[in-house]
């Protein structure tokens, strides 16, 4: 099942002023359909009697979350690329909720950065608070589902800064989506990335050093996890830098193409 959050593109009646804003609504996606729904998607929801066709919609980022947590050097070849030992343990890092990216929105490239790479991942959606959960211990109650992001990240300030915080959380810096898919087969899962439609990634969810049923009881018992957080499982290896013009795509078979265009920065 597909989950999105939206906003119609054609503003109703009664928000049309000055200062209007779409509203923004939940909705599941059938086909070529989008379905409001009302509740809580973490919990009890309904599907309203409203719809609207999905070309008449804005994509929005499928959760908002309290914090985002990503995994560094989760794929063998990735470290590899860059020199770096395969880690012992989940290597963790945060991107602000600051940085989230709707589909098709640009990604803003900072003044005087030369480069600024895309790192297509699988991202996983937490359901319900999850708090120091032993190895081994069943993940699945803890997954509301799964989708698309790109860890698009600043290079040069990684290199300089000796640790990832700057380069990691511009602004428009985690593009998520298109939608969350609440049920899917990360055994037959791949992620890829393409750039101006030219494959740069690609690699089976079965390459993870550390495999999500690792990943969520690690990270539980660094920080609680709130329903909606996401979890960025790493890149594989291909990452590389992109230019305004640019379009970057990342695609997950079963769930969906997250694609977002480059811009610089303007004064």
């Amino acid at each position: 099942m597909k989950l999105c959050r939206f906003q119609p593109r054609v503003i109703s009646a009664d928000q049309v002023g000055a200062n209007a804003h779409p509203e923004v609504f939940q909705g599941v996606i059938s086909g070529e359909t989008v379905r409001e729904i009302s509740g809580d998607i973490f919990a009890r929801w309904n599907v309203t009697n409203r719809s609207w066709p999905l070309t008449d919609v804005k994509l929005l980022p499928p959760v908002m979350p309290s914090k985002i947590v990503c995994l560094g050097r989760n794929y063998v070849e990735h470290a590899a690329e860059f020199n770096n030992p395969t880690p012992k343990e989940p290597l963790i890092f945060l991107k602000p909720p600051s940085s989230l990216l709707a589909p098709d929105d640009p990604i803003v490239l900072p003044p005087g950065v030369q480069r600024v790479d895309f790192e297509g991942e699988l991202a996983v959606i937490i359901s319900k608070e999850c708090s120091q959960l032993g190895d081994g211990e069943d993940v699945r109650p803890y997954i509301a589902g799964y989708t698309c992001l790109n860890d698009v990240s600043a290079r040069d300030y990684q290199a300089l800064d000796k640790q990832w915080t700057r380069a990691k959380s511009f602004d428009t810096f985690c593009p998520l989506g298109p939608v969350m898919e609440t049920e899917y087969d990360l055994g037959s899962g791949t992620v890829e990335t393409l750039l101006n439609g030219v494959r740069k990634q690609y690699s089976a969810f079965s390459a993870m050093v550390f495999p999500v049923n690792v990943i969520i009881p690690w990270v539980s018992r660094v920080m609680t996890l709130l329903p909606g957080d996401v979890i960025a499982t790493g890149t594989p290896a291909g990452v590389g830098p992109m230019q305004p013009g640019d379009t970057v795509e990342v695609v997950l078979a079963g769930i969906g193409t997250l694609s977002n265009p480059v811009i610089a920065r303007t004064a």
